[in-house]
């Protein structure tokens, strides 16, 4: 698939806040989502994406940090960039605490917020990145039989084929069966690949 153009989101209710800077997202080749209110923002949230959010502190329905909670696990892979006319410290100060990519004043300086831009759509890239891997990995599981996940099972947990049968009371032979598929139906070459697929599965580990 072509690579995909990542968004940046800008929610901010002074319109010429959100041209500008739609202007200086569009300069960089990026998409620009433009909202003027919290409310808006969250009812059309934009497809996921790579993608970072441009948010004002200080909204007129809600304030900045109140989306930030309320999208942290739809949108893990969405890094928020606050701007503000007047922030103080300790607004700051929890606004990175809870996870924010960064806190900016204004007026803006184009260069570090283009920069800052710019590392969080690679933080955001690098993170839809590892959860569609993950989602592959957990499809290969998915299509397992239930006796090949009782057999990875105890196959991570480092058990030997005959001490599978012993405690699936089945034999050596179609242990041995039930593990060649395991490894073809994950697509481990190894045995150290299968148990580090085990371990991002969070599987064989009591």
């Amino acid at each position: 698939m072509p690579p995909t153009t990542p968004t940046v989101v800008v929610v901010d209710d002074d319109i010429s806040v959100r041209e500008s800077l739609e202007l200086l997202i569009q300069n960089e080749g990026w998409q620009a989502a433009l909202f003027e209110s919290a409310q808006e923002f969250l009812t059309r949230l934009p497809t996921v994406v790579p993608s970072c959010l441009i948010l004002d502190i200080n909204l007129p329905d809600l304030s900045g940090l109140d989306i930030q909670q309320h999208i942290s696990h739809e949108r893990s892979s969405t890094p928020i960039i606050f701007i503000t006319g007047y922030g103080d410290i300790p607004t700051s100060v929890r606004a990175m605490k809870a996870g924010a990519a960064e806190f900016l004043t204004k007026p803006l300086n184009d260069q570090i917020l283009i920069d800052a831009i710019r590392d969080a759509v690679h933080r955001s890239q690098a993170i839809l990145k590892r959860e569609s891997a993950q989602r592959l990995l957990q499809g290969r599981f998915d299509s397992l039989s239930k006796r090949e996940r009782e057999v990875m099972n105890l196959v991570v947990k480092g058990l030997m084929n005959k001490q599978v049968g012993f405690e699936l009371s089945i034999t050596e032979i179609t242990v041995k069966a039930h593990r060649g598929r395991v490894m073809e139906k994950m697509r481990a070459a190894t045995f150290v690949d299968l148990v580090n697929m085990a371990g991002k599965l969070g599987i064989g580990t009591a």
